[in-house]
């Protein structure tokens, strides 16, 4: 067994020890708050916060030393000042939403050629996946991307954990 496979989880100050702190923070204080949905709406609802909880935990256990992370909390902060006490989109509205983008943006594709496309198009598809994305220079994303893309990797890692030490 490697031995600093545990590691992580003896040191206050890791990443994953940070996030798993904020997150389970955010799990008892949901639970707390919302009783067990029975109804599609409330599960929904409960999915979202969960979601956003992972989200800001996250970003709160990196903190500012990262674009995407300080994108994050930001877009989290100015989706609760702008929903106030209103309920989440509903699913229908967010598809119509991404078939509207989508539309618009096959509209400039039609103008380049295919090797202009192709980089562009990987580029632009980066820079949406990664938060803050839309702002940064070629490199800085790539090494933001490479960033965001571990600390996924770490929230992967916890949640699974919590779900196999619930299932269990």
């Amino acid at each position: 067994m490697n031995p600093h496979h545990h590691s992580s989880y003896l040191n206050p100050n890791s990443l994953k020890s940070r996030f798993t702190k904020n997150f389970l923070r955010s799990l008892i204080k949901i639970n707390k708050q919302t009783p067990f949905p029975c109804r599609p709406t409330e599960m929904f609802q409960r999915c979202h916060k969960v979601k956003t909880a992972a989200d800001k935990s996250l970003a709160c256990a990196v903190g500012s030393r990262r674009v995407w992370s300080r994108a994050m909390l930001c877009k989290i902060r100015n989706r609760a000042l702008r929903r106030g006490p209103q309920k989440p989109p509903s699913v229908r509205r967010i598809i119509i939403n991404n078939r509207t983008m989508k539309k618009g943006f096959n509209c400039l594709k039609e103008k380049m050629n295919d090797d202009q496309e192709a980089g562009i198009d990987q580029t632009s598809k980066l820079r949406k996946l990664v938060p803050g994305g839309e702002a940064m220079d070629l490199c800085n994303l790539l090494d933001e991307a490479a960033h965001y893309i571990k600390c996924l990797n770490t929230q992967v890692q916890v949640m699974r954990s919590i779900a196999d030490f619930y299932s269990t």
